[in-house]
């Protein structure tokens, strides 16, 4: 009781509210309480108008609170408004001007700050049920648990896009074909030479013999046509946050139903190494970021890591029972794959000693025993609207005259498939292709078609390619896009319009006076 106390009182502050259900009545409602509902949040309180903010769990940031603590940005000249205003308090924090590494509960404390400082109202354990709409617009959202919310303008800023898809709002989930958009980086890769494995590594139960079966985590696919469209969906994973201080040390535990037999892939694939002359060295199975005060962010590297390729296919549409086994599965996994690299004979000693030096960190995720409170979701649905980013504006052959804010970052597409080619396992999908420059956002791209919602705004779920989708989805991108949403939904307000038909000139007027950046100027040095 004594460990839950500090986070008890947080959330009381916060005006936790999951007690009997309520009708909350807000000009503008956002659903998500990830960094980019946070931001929009607050914008919208420093616009006049009133807000409320809801959260499905019980954590305030998504993945900037939730171990991705390494921030990834492309250019951090493209970044302004309240997005750099949080990056700047984490330098003060640290003492420096800015700091883009973070502690996740360093973070979610300055969010909360921002949150108390403009007296927002904040629900958790909100999951949303039903939406009601009427002429074209939203009327009230439902909850689970009964609450009902009224607002003038919706945000949805969640990862899934749960909002916009009870609104009836299009949406795709998956590669595009290369032809959708016009672009040649979408769908089904021929060649994937990033994140793969360095030696070829036989996929079959019985070592050369295609009747005995695949080894586990290896998907019966056929690649399929080079560039043709399909339902995958890149890979997710939990960012760790693991210390290798003893005195601040949680050991990782495997799950209850750990099999070691399910990693024999990895195994044949750093014997197949060893064998060629390689010595495996940890920080090849995973990238091993270091943050502040010995910890770390621990990403997917490798052909082999933590990356649960092809297990997250069902999880955009999926119901909230579905995606709790689903995250559930991801976290066995993650476990598993740890506790197999810390123990297996396998396993090269080094490599172990390695892996048994590191813990999950006491003072990180303390209501869920040091385990991040954030799956990964890289990608889940995408809007489809009067403008889809894509690949073509990301490398400058079109620019969206309706700018609300930029991104700079490479297209970044993880792994889609691990499948059997040319009698070995490959994975499939990756694509790190850096754009030309910072590239203008559109308006347009975070509000649905006129004629399907018109008081709805989208800023993480937006409305893009998968191809563009991996540029623009970095932390300090959704900030801003969130930022620019509450911004647009004030100005529907006060015009007494369709999102669709607000006046951008003072949109953009406005953005600029908050310290948005709209367009792309090489800094002066």
């Amino acid at each position: 009781m004594k460990k839950a106390f500090p986070l008890l009182l947080s959330l009381l502050c916060l005006q936790l509210t999951t007690t009997a259900a309520e009708k909350i009545e807000a000009d503008i409602c956002v659903y998500g309480g990830t960094a980019a509902g946070v931001v929009a949040s607050v914008q919208a309180a420093r616009m006049g108008k009133s807000v409320v903010l809801l959260e499905f769990g019980r954590h305030l940031g998504g993945m900037t609170s939730g171990g991705l603590s390494q921030t990834d940005i492309g250019n951090k000249a493209a970044i302004g408004g309240i997005s750099l205003e949080f990056y700047q308090r984490m330098g003060k924090h640290y003492g420096t001007n800015e700091a883009w590494k973070l502690e996740p509960s360093v973070a979610e404390s300055v969010l909360r700050d921002f949150i108390r400082e403009e007296k927002i109202p904040v629900h958790f354990d909100q999951h949303l049920a039903s939406v009601k709409k009427k002429d074209g617009r939203i009327t009230e959202i439902k909850m689970e648990n009964g609450n009902v919310v009224r607002a003038k303008e919706f945000i949805d800023a969640t990862y899934e896009g749960d909002l916009m898809a009870k609104a009836k709002v299009s949406y795709h989930v998956g590669r595009e074909a290369n032809s959708v958009y016009n672009e040649t980086i979408n769908g089904i890769r021929e060649q994937t030479p990033k994140h793969q494995f360095l030696v070829a590594v036989d996929p079959y139960k019985t070592p050369g013999d295609p009747k005995s079966g695949l080894l586990t985590y290896i998907q019966k696919d056929e690649l399929g046509k080079p560039g043709d469209g399909d339902h995958t969906v890149q890979a997710y994973n939990f960012r760790m946050c693991i210390t290798q201080n003893k005195t601040n040390q949680i050991p990782i535990t495997p799950p209850s139903d750990y099999d070691a037999s399910r990693f024999e892939l990895l195994a044949r694939y750093l014997e197949a190494r060893i064998a060629a002359g390689q010595t495996p060295k940890l920080t090849e199975i995973m990238h091993i970021q270091p943050m502040p005060n010995g910890k770390t962010d621990i990403n997917n590297n490798g052909g082999f890591s933590t990356d649960f390729i092809g297990a997250n296919y069902d999880y955009p549409d999926a119901d909230y029972k579905q995606r709790a086994k689903i995250w559930k599965a991801h976290e066995n996994y993650t476990r598993s794959f740890f506790h197999f690299l810390a123990t297996s004979p396998r396993v090269p000693e080094s490599m172990r000693k390695d892996m048994q030096s590191w813990g999950l960190c006491k003072n990180e995720f303390t209501d869920t025993g040091g385990w991040p409170h954030q799956l990964y979701v890289r990608e889940a649905r995408r809007m489809i609207s009067d403008y889809v980013m894509n690949e073509n504006d990301c490398r400058a052959k079109r620019v969206a005259e309706d700018s609300i804010g930029l991104a700079a970052y490479n297209m970044d597409s993880h792994n889609c498939r691990r499948l059997v080619r040319f009698g070995h396992a490959e994975n499939e999908g990756d694509v790190q292709v850096a754009p030309n420059k910072p590239y203008a956002i559109s308006y347009r791209s975070l509000v649905p078609k006129q004629s399907q919602c018109e008081n709805l705004f989208v800023p993480v779920c937006l409305s893009s390619s998968h191809a563009a989708y991996g540029s623009i989805r970095m932390e300090p991108v959704f900030m801003l896009l969130g930022q620019s949403a509450a911004t647009a939904a004030a100005h529907a307000i006060d015009e007494n319009v369709p999102a669709q038909k607000i006046d951008y000139p003072k949109l953009r007027a406005r953005l600029l006076a908050d310290k948005q950046v709209l367009e792309w100027q090489t800094p002066k040095r």
